[in-house]
């Protein structure tokens, strides 16, 4: 609570958002994943405030201009799933500089996100598709099923909270040791 007092907390940016970050054995580099924790219906500027922190992160830990994947259902607009609409913004909003320091494409599917073959089979060109760097997640069930998937499928992992003056560790309770401490150390760059 401490943190998230806007008079008196530990607030650094207008928005605190999770970042996981994650090594997959059938993924070719490490991959970001934000916010499965905080924002539970973030709206078109909260998503560009979740970008901005996680993009900012992974400035600081080595990645130039990282691949942003905005996730949903389909890799189409369907003006019935609003994720895909916000995703198709945030994409033409980083054409235009809105958003900067990053690469985007949306709305991508899971699939088209991590596999180009899967990409090429739809027809998807994309700088992103297929070797995207971060996942943004279009709401907090999205990306808490997908964050304790990979986490129970194996993966290694690491989990903290963006935006805040003080590093801050926010792991699933399920989270093994090793995620634990690899989250404190992530931490420790933040």
């Amino acid at each position: 609570k401490a943190i998230l007092n806007d008079k008196d907390g530990l607030k650094d940016a207008p928005l605190l958002s999770h970042f996981a970050l994650f090594e997959l054995s059938n993924y070719h580099k490490l991959i970001g994943l934000t916010d499965v924790a905080m924002n539970i219906a973030p709206d078109l500027k909260e998503k560009v405030g979740i970008i901005g922190n996680a993009v900012t992160y992974m400035h600081k830990i080595g990645y130039e201009k990282p691949k942003v994947a905005v996730i949903g259902a389909v890799e189409l607009v369907n003006e019935k799933m609003p994720a895909t609409i916000d995703a198709a913004i945030l994409s033409k909003m980083a054409q235009r500089n809105q958003i900067s320091g990053c690469i985007i494409d949306g709305p991508l599917a899971f699939d088209n996100a991590m596999s180009k073959k899967s990409a090429e089979h739809k027809g998807i060109i994309s700088n992103v598709a297929g070797d995207a760097d971060l996942l943004v997640m279009p709401n907090i069930e999205a990306g808490n099923v997908l964050y304790k998937s990979l986490a129970f499928s194996g993966a290694k992992l690491a989990a903290v909270i963006l935006g805040a003056l003080v590093p801050v560790v926010l792991t699933s309770r399920s989270d093994t040791e090793e995620s634990k401490l690899n989250s404190i150390i992530l931490a420790a760059v933040s």
